[in-house]
């Protein structure tokens, strides 16, 4: 497949390349493109086709469910049913962004779409590229990460390309995703409500609106016959292709530890990365060092975690040792993709 890429500023969009973008969704085909979270990889979401098309680019298992986007509030009502009140407080609070709702689907909504689930999962993003492209591709576009599954989302288009390059029509190039963190999934099909995936709207925040919500932080096994609810319950998902450990303690442990690890692993001929923060990234010995950011900056570091994944794949890295946070906030969010890349190998020294 010939596959279409477009650089488009998201503060002055192309009418002409939106408009073509919309039609190759319209039309069954696949279209990449920048929300403020990660990239998404779109079809129309009332096509089942265009739905298993896009199982079949991300080599993504057909029972994880994709999420359905909107560009308008009142849409939601068209894809969803038996929708609660809170589902409409919380979009009128939150919407445009970064959070997603899993509510009882409408009959006319293929379950190819829904991971042959009878709810479904929605959201209307803040992006303005993608909004523009959902109202032009019908106004309901199916969306997973644009990332072939498994591997960490996309946050950048130069990594949408290495993965999707020849597998979707077009490719639309916004830059850089303000948040770079999938969204909040909150199923309110559920009593009482519980957030499935952690994002960033955080679990505090939506304990405001709904006090007895409960987290979910469990992670299906791969074998497991449940069909996942939302996407990266069930799979190992954000996964760099080096093994990665996640380093628990006092920090001056985890920068002995680490230290004493690199150092091995560098006698050994192992090419070792550590996942840094400002605060001790010139306290590290490992060949490659990279911060996520300052620990004081919880969304700062939420942003750059994906994008440090990628780089250390295009370094060939063979073993990435990461420091850990403390699981509150967006922290929350960021912990849970971090065990999840690492296939929940943490070491606690």
């Amino acid at each position: 497949m010939n596959t279409k890429v477009v650089k488009i500023n998201r503060i002055q969009p192309n009418p002409g390349a939106i408009y073509e973008a919309g039609l190759i969704i319209k039309n069954g085909g696949l279209v990449a493109f920048p929300t403020e979270t990660v990239y998404g990889l779109g079809g129309d979401a009332f096509n089942s086709s265009s739905s298993k098309k896009i199982y079949e680019a991300k080599g993504r298992p057909s029972d994880n469910p994709l999420i359905v986007h909107i560009a308008n509030i009142t849409d939601i009502d068209a894809v969803a049913t038996d929708i609660p009140s809170i589902a409409y407080e919380l979009a009128a609070k939150y919407w445009p962004g970064p959070l997603t709702m899993i509510l009882k689907k409408r009959p006319e909504l293929p379950k190819e779409t829904t991971g042959g689930l009878d709810t479904v999962a929605v959201r209307m993003p803040v992006n303005e590229v993608a909004l523009d492209l959902i109202t032009a591709a019908g106004g309901f576009v199916a969306a997973p990460s644009a990332n072939r599954s498994g591997k960490p989302s996309p946050t950048l288009a130069q990594y949408v390309i290495e993965d999707m390059y020849g597998f979707v029509d077009m490719i639309i190039d916004g830059g850089d995703c303000e948040i770079g963190l999938e969204s909040t999934i909150i199923d309110l099909t559920s009593s009482p409500a519980m957030i499935l995936r952690p994002g960033y709207i955080t679990f505090e925040e939506l304990k405001e609106m709904i006090p007895d919500i409960v987290f979910d932080g469990t992670i299906l096994d791969a074998s497991s016959e449940e069909a996942p609810k939302a996407p990266g319950m069930k799979y190992r998902h954000y996964a760099p292709k080096a093994e990665m450990i996640l380093v628990t303690g006092p920090t001056e442990n985890v920068i002995a530890y680490i230290n004493e690890k690199a150092t091995r692993g560098r006698e050994n001929g192992q090419n070792i990365g550590v996942i840094a923060t400002d605060e001790t990234q010139y306290l590290y010995v490992a060949p490659s060092i990279k911060t996520l950011g300052s620990r004081n900056n919880e969304k700062q570091i939420a942003k750059n975690l994906f994008r440090i994944l990628r780089e250390f794949d295009d370094e060939d890295t063979d073993i990435i040792y990461a420091e850990s946070f403390e699981e509150k906030g967006v922290f929350r969010a960021t912990m849970n993709r971090m065990i999840k890349a690492s296939g929940n190998k943490e070491v606690r020294v």
